[in-house]
């Protein structure tokens, strides 16, 4: 892909940030029921003109529980659910499970640049707060899109290699950054519980572009086997963005 395209798959996983959620209201609606569709505002969002196939996700009852179900086969694809919200005094949470890894993923590469799961947050971090380099890519990137493009995604992934706490720029995107919260197979039970300060892992990975925390705009879930041909299962369930 060229590189304007990768800039785009940070817009793609926001797509269209409409609609002004109040952060004294249910900020993410649940993913819906078992078999049933998805609640809205949560869409499917892929790449720009995207040719290969597209990530399938499912709600399914697993362990007694509500989840969603994500399987990546040579695809790409991102569930979105569009919101705004101050990035302050925000805790997002969830659990999840990882059955199948991509097993060439590799996110310090662009050919390896692949993953069984990931949980997005996106920020409208003004463009006054990139470097010079990032805001010329960035123009770029949003002129050949007709979808917004956000200045600043964190991104917690599961990986099947990295030790966790890594941090880590897309190989194709400053933009989007990695956080890997988890490394390998779990030990224990599959289902593993997350809670995140969304504002300080912002301050994290973007601190050093803003000390100021944006609003939120979006928040995403996703797989991708597009890079490295492979296959992945994995679920995300109980996902909550609340103060």
């Amino acid at each position: 892909m060229t590189l304007p395209t990768n800039l785009l798959l940070a817009a793609t996983l926001l797509l269209a940030s409409a609609g002004g959620a109040r952060a004294d209201v249910q900020l993410l609606q649940p993913f819906g029921t078992a078999g049933s569709t998805l609640n809205a505002p949560w869409h499917l969002a892929g790449l720009p003109h995207q040719k290969q196939p597209f990530t399938r996700f499912a709600v399914v009852e697993l362990d007694g529980r509500r989840a969603l179900r994500m399987e990546a086969d040579s695809s790409y694809g991102n569930l979105v659910h569009p919101l705004r919200a101050d990035g302050t005094g925000l805790t997002l949470s969830w659990s999840w499970r990882v059955d199948e890894f991509v097993a060439a993923s590799d996110l310090t590469t662009k050919r390896g640049d692949d993953s069984a799961v990931k949980v997005c947050v996106f920020f409208e971090m003004p463009m006054s707060k990139l470097p010079f380099v990032e805001r010329q890519l960035l123009r770029v990137a949003r002129a050949a899109s007709d979808e917004p493009l956000p200045a600043a995604t964190v991104c917690y992934v599961w990986d099947r290699t990295l030790p966790a706490g890594t941090t880590l720029d897309n190989a194709y995107t400053h933009r989007l950054r990695y956080l890997v919260l988890r490394s390998g197979a779990p030990s224990t039970a599959r289902w593993q519980p997350e809670r995140r300060d969304v504002a300080a892992d912002f301050l994290k990975l973007f601190g050093h572009e803003s000390a100021q925390v944006p609003p939120i705009v979006g928040i995403a879930v996703g797989a991708d086997a597009d890079n490295t041909h492979g296959h992945s299962v994995a679920h995300v369930a109980d996902l909550v963005l609340a103060p």
